[in-house]
């Protein structure tokens, strides 16, 4: 008996992309294969936390790197960096504030559902700007004796917001750092670089989205004091405080050392990756189901070559896009319908369009894809107007 039928699940067609909620990526073999060679032992977790950073941070030209359990929990943990500066005193009274710097100013534009995970260590988030722009003045009069951090959600190209290069220039003068969140901006793969070349402290990606490592990694890279300030908070630090024997903040974060290895080989996979291959391979494979559906006359379908209102990111990933202005079906009914398919199609809308993502599908997933699109408008548009808006 397979594992799915042992416990009642049903194989899902991913057409969404690398989402946390239908378990973010497909790690390859060679992935598989290193987390089964290091289960089989034990090692240092300390030694392996390390060496894996080392390598990491010299593929990046950071000057240190961590792994973490996702990229919410390195943001947590990178506010709580700054925060404690790896005192292990004031890591140890955490959440509880009390003579710390605690503020965390953020761009009012960059406030999103995951913005809560900042605020775990007890940090208070201080908005500046407004929805719908900020600006650098408002970011400079923000920053005070109190302020941690200034936090940029990195959602570019997104109007209205004061640009990266310009909060480093401000944060930096004031003397405060500034922690980059960008879980998802991967591809392009010369991110891994770019926002640690241009003076962030900190930045955080997801290693279980576009790397194709476990769900639950995430990779820090940064300033090496900083990193080694995460180090002290992790799952796997232990420490003297007032002569007892205690754990931090980031205990609950905890990571297996075959999460740590798997990602370490997801990423050392990712960036010898042609990418240029396939992001053209992306790009076919949404021509082909734009080119098997387009028949249909009460949907346009189309490529779309996402920009910065689009809430599903990579933006640099194209997607096929299904326009139902003129079909009896709206998005939400044409979801449900996919899902309840044999297997189930995973997709998702957008300011009332359905969209199909390339990312997670392969060749034959996507021929699944097309026939249950093809499947549910034929069962379902008999009655769709002929023309479309």
């Amino acid at each position: 008996m397979g594992i799915l039928e042992m416990l009642g699940l049903k194989r899902l067609i991913n057409a969404y992309g690398t989402v946390t909620l239908i378990g973010g990526s497909r790690p390859n073999e060679e992935v598989l294969k290193a987390m089964a060679e290091i289960s089989k032992v034990f090692v240092s977790m300390e030694e392996l936390y390390r060496k894996v950073g080392e390598i990491i941070a010299k593929e990046t030209g950071a000057e240190a790197a961590i792994v973490t359990s996702g990229a919410a929990a390195g943001v947590t943990l990178s506010v709580a960096a700054c925060m404690t500066g790896g005192d292990l005193k004031k890591a140890y009274q955490l959440p509880n504030t009390t003579g710390l710097k605690d503020e965390i100013v953020v761009q009012r534009k960059h406030k999103s559902i995951y913005i809560y995970v900042a605020q775990i260590p007890g940090a208070k988030l201080v908005y500046v700007g407004n929805e719908q722009r900020t600006l650098p003045s408002e970011i400079e009069s923000a920053i005070n004796d109190k302020t941690a951090a200034v936090l940029y959600m990195y959602f570019d190209p997104q109007e209205g917001v004061v640009p990266l290069d310009k909060v480093i220039e401000i944060a930096h003068r004031k003397g405060v750092p500034v922690i980059v969140d960008a879980a998802a901006e991967l591809p392009p793969v010369d991110n891994l670089r770019k926002f640690v070349k241009m003076g962030a402290d900190l930045v955080v990606f997801s290693g279980g989205k576009d790397i194709g490592g476990p769900n639950d990694t995430g990779i820090v890279l940064g300033r090496k004091d900083l990193i080694d300030a995460i180090f002290k908070l992790g799952p796997h630090s232990l420490d003297v405080v007032d002569g007892q024997l205690t754990c931090f903040i980031g205990r609950p974060m905890k990571l297996s050392k075959e999460d740590i290895v798997g990602l370490l080989v997801a990423f050392l996979r990712y960036i010898k990756m042609d990418h240029e291959a396939r992001l053209r391979k992306l790009h076919e494979m949404v021509d082909k189901v734009v080119n098997e559906l387009s028949n249909i006359p009460c949907v346009k379908v189309s490529k779309y070559l996402p920009d910065s209102s689009h809430p599903v990111r990579p933006l640099i990933i194209p997607k096929a896009e299904f326009d139902l202005s003129n079909c009896v079906l709206n998005a939400s009914e044409l979801l449900e319908l996919l899902k309840k398919k044999d297997p189930p199609v995973i997709a998702y809308s957008a300011h009332g369009k359905v969209y199909v993502n390339p990312q997670c599908l392969t060749d034959d997933e996507l021929e699944i894809v097309i026939e249950r699109f093809k499947e549910v408008f034929s069962e379902k548009c008999k009655n769709c107007p002929k023309k479309r808006k």
